[in-house]
């Protein structure tokens, strides 16, 4: 199914975001609420998009995405009905004007994904093929935290993870393959920048 028509998952994703941002202060308590307990794949896709976005310049907002991204990940790997997330994670403040900004950010990579994805190639995010795309979920948000020195490297595994979720909602075999292919290009550009080579 493709955004023509008119299945927008990313879309609708960022509109939910975009109500919940219009506030002075906002937490990631208030961005999770608006999905509910058991959305796990949309409360996976919001720090994905989050941490592609401008907010991923501020001091430690990459790690606490990345953190979010494996609890969710795990608890989807064993199969959980519904989403814990830490206290220290949700009591976590997004500034209300650059959340917004960063929503408007996401707004045109989303429109994008919506326009590209469509229900192919499922044999890539057949059940057992998703332990393994929830799996790489997993291990790219426990690298974040680790990454916060090197620019632009949560970002690409930010941009990984957007891709899977997107593959597990939209049953679209092809970005499972084009995020799988994002974690190695991570893992080969990530160690060249810590080393200076780039």
């Amino acid at each position: 199914m493709t955004a023509q028509s008119g299945h927008q998952p990313v879309g609708d994703i960022v509109d939910r975001l975009e109500d919940v941002v219009q506030r002075d202060n906002i937490s990631l308590r208030d961005l999770f609420e608006e999905f509910g307990e058991s959305s796990f794949l949309p409360a996976l896709m919001v720090p994905s998009l989050l941490v592609v976005s401008p907010l991923s310049g501020i001091p430690l907002f990459s790690s606490a995405c990345g953190l979010t991204i494996a609890f969710i990940s795990a608890q989807m790997l064993f199969s959980r009905k519904h989403l814990w997330l830490p206290d220290f994670l949700m009591k976590m403040k997004i500034d209300g004007p650059k959340a917004r900004k960063a929503v408007k950010k996401m707004r045109g990579v989303g429109a994008w994904i919506d326009r590209h994805s469509r229900n192919r190639l499922s044999v890539f995010v057949a059940r057992p093929v998703r332990k393994w795309l929830q799996l790489l979920c997993l291990l790219c948000g426990l690298a974040m935290p680790f990454l916060e020195i090197v620019p632009f490297s949560s970002s690409l595994l930010g941009g990984a993870v957007t891709l899977l979720a997107t593959s597990m909602l939209a049953r679209d075999g092809l970005f499972a393959l084009l995020g799988s292919i994002a974690i190695v290009a991570a893992g080969v550009l990530v160690p060249m920048g810590v080393m200076g080579v780039i």
